[in-house]
């Protein structure tokens, strides 16, 4: 913030200067981050993973790419080793990929929507959200008005309403926190 003596207050009683810092902090947190910023994300979290591997002793080959606004951070078994099976169940994996983003806005300051991936994890948990969905069209196929699906986070609520669409169907987020689950009814 510049150095100011004097400040017009606003009607909230907020500093003109601060009103403004503070729109300019929402507005940078809120646009989409350049591929520059996506690769400083996938640097960091690259070191995260790497020196948690490291800790754990455990191999592992660390791929980044960025795509539609996010770092993806893939973790492969390295040549011949197959013990990141421990590391690739879905919750761990969950877990995983949010103290990783909480390092990554440690160093940053803003806000990481990365997408951790362990050994093929994110692939594998895909194909059972598009059979999931497939169960729940067959439902409203045999004369359901709606189906839900079980709770589930925010990236993989995304990967559904893709599917559902794709599938000709229409599909809502409904819930609150641990319980946001999505339904899934016919296209009118």
């Amino acid at each position: 913030m510049s150095d100011v003596t004097e400040t017009d207050t606003d009607t909230s009683g907020d500093s003109t200067a601060e009103a403004v810092e503070g729109r300019a902090l929402q507005e940078r947190d809120q646009a989409e981050p350049t591929t520059s910023e996506l690769e400083t994300e996938g640097d960091i979290a690259a070191d995260y993973i790497e020196e948690l591997l490291d800790i754990a002793d455990l191999d592992g080959d660390i791929d980044i790419d960025t795509r539609g606004g996010r770092a993806y951070l893939s973790v492969s078994a390295g040549e011949g080793t197959t013990n990141l099976r421990i590391l690739s169940k879905p919750d761990t994996v969950n877990a995983l990929q949010e103290l990783t983003r909480i390092a990554v806005q440690t160093k940053t300051g803003s806000f990481s929507r990365l997408i951790l991936d362990v050994g093929g994890s994110r692939d594998a948990r895909a194909g059972e959200l598009a059979t999931l969905v497939d169960k729940a069209i067959a439902r409203i196929d045999e004369g359901a008005e709606s189906a839900s699906l079980p709770p589930m986070s925010s990236y993989e609520r995304k990967l559904v309403h893709d599917v559902v669409a794709e599938r000709g169907f229409v599909s809502e987020s409904e819930g609150e926190g641990r319980d946001r689950h999505t339904v899934i009814t016919r296209a009118r």
